[in-house]
C-alpha cells in the first residue's frame, strides 16, 4: 500500500496527514512543533478533522512543552565543552578502563573513540565497528555517571546485551553502578 499525505487544517491546528495501515486515528506533535496525523485510508478526511478539531487543546499545550525542552536543551549545550574537547575527555577515561577490557576488544585493540550529539542515548557500542561513541552531553555529567556510560559501553564488547551475564560484567568493575546510573535520569 503506498502512503499517501495531504496538508490539512482543523480546529486552528495546521497538520499533515498520513494514510497508512493504522487501526485508530493517530496525533503526535513532533519535537519541532509540527503536528502530525495518521489514519486508515477508509477513514473519512472529515473525521480526522473532527480528531485533531477537538484535540486543538491538547495540540497547543504539547507544543508549548516541545518548546520548553528545546530552550532546555539549547541551555544545556551551551554549558557543554566543544567536541574536540569532549572527544580528548571521553577517550582520556576510555584509556583509563582500558586495560579492565583490552581482552574483550575486537583484535585486542583500542577502541576508536567518537562523540555525537545523541539525544536519546549517552552511549552506544558497535561490535562491527569497535568504536565506543558518547553523547556530548555525557560531558555535563557528574564524573562517577561518566565512568558509569564507558564502563557500560566497554562490556558491551563482551556481551553485545543486557543479560545478567553484561550486568554482572558491569558489577564486577562497578559495585556501585545501580547509585551511578540514577544519576544519569
Amino acid at each position: 500500500m503506498a502512503v499517501k499525505t495531504e496538508q490539512r487544517t482543523a480546529g486552528g491546528v495546521a497538520y499533515t496527514l498520513t494514510r497508512r495501515r493504522v487501526r485508530n486515528i493517530n496525533l503526535r506533535v513532533r519535537a519541532d512543533g509540527t503536528v502530525a496525523a495518521s489514519a486508515a485510508p477508509r477513514v473519512p478526511a472529515a473525521a480526522v478533522d473532527a480528531f485533531v478539531a477537538a484535540r486543538a487543546a491538547w495540540v497547543a499545550n504539547a507544543r508549548r512543552r516541545a518548546a520548553d525542552h528545546a530552550r532546555r536543551d539549547a541551555a544545556l549545550d551551551a554549558d557543554l565543552p566543544p567536541k574536540a574537547e569532549a572527544l580528548a575527555r571521553m577517550t582520556a577515561l576510555c584509556r583509563a578502563y582500558y586495560p579492565r577490557f583490552a581482552a574483550t576488544c575486537p583484535g585486542g585493540a583500542f577502541p576508536r573513540i567518537a562523540v555525537r550529539d545523541m539525544r536519546t542515548r549517552w552511549g552506544s557500542c558497535s561490535l562491527k565497528t569497535g568504536t565506543l561513541a558518547f553523547s556530548r552531553r555525557l560531558c555535563g555529567t557528574p564524573p562517577a555517571a561518566q565512568e558509569y556510560v564507558v564502563v557500560h559501553e566497554f562490556c558491551h564488547f563482551a556481551h553485545p546485551d543486557h543479560s545478567p551475564a553484561f550486568w554482572a560484567a558491569v558489577a564486577a568493575v562497578l559495585p556501585d553502578y545501580r547509585q551511578r546510573r540514577k544519576l544519569l535520569r
